[in-house]
């Protein structure tokens, strides 16, 4: 993935867009920022950590286009929607809402998970299978009126 940012950088410098230009290094800078802290814990960063930060850069954008939208701010809203749409054809497609209920059916099923003591087993079994695919914040409720019945 890092390696299709680089050349996708490169692509956009010699094209002269600067807007594209402007994600991709925004994207890099996460990625070294992420680099160095695990760097300092002893660790490498994963493809999971990497779909993590990219997940985690588009969440704080769109934080921010909701912001600048309600503040009558298009010119800055749509900077932000630029920058989404960039970081977002990084990620693997995002899985439907019934592709998302049928997984979590099976995951309950599969641990056998009968009550909300079991939501944290279940959410994490999740994240392990479809980690970049799913939107958990989503998903978390959807695990709850699982087990809640």
């Amino acid at each position: 993935m890092r390696e299709k940012i680089t050349a996708d950088l490169k692509t956009a410098m010699k094209a002269g867009d600067r807007a594209r230009v402007d994600a991709l290094r925004l994207i890099n800078a996460g990625l070294k920022d992420k680099d160095i802290e695990a760097r300092g814990a002893g660790k490498t960063l994963s493809e999971d950590d990497v779909l993590a930060l990219l997940q985690k850069m588009i969440k704080s954008r769109q934080e921010s286009l909701d912001i600048y939208e309600k503040n009558n701010r298009p010119e800055l809203a749509d900077k932000e929607r630029f920058e989404i749409a960039v970081i977002s054809s990084y990620l693997p497609s995002q899985m439907s809402e019934a592709e998302v209920a049928d997984a979590i059916r099976a995951t309950v099923a599969e641990l056998g998970a009968t009550s909300i003591k079991d939501m944290g087993k279940v959410v994490a079994a999740l994240k392990a299978k479809y980690a970049g695919r799913m939107d958990f914040g989503n998903a978390s409720a959807v695990v709850k009126a699982a087990l809640t019945g």
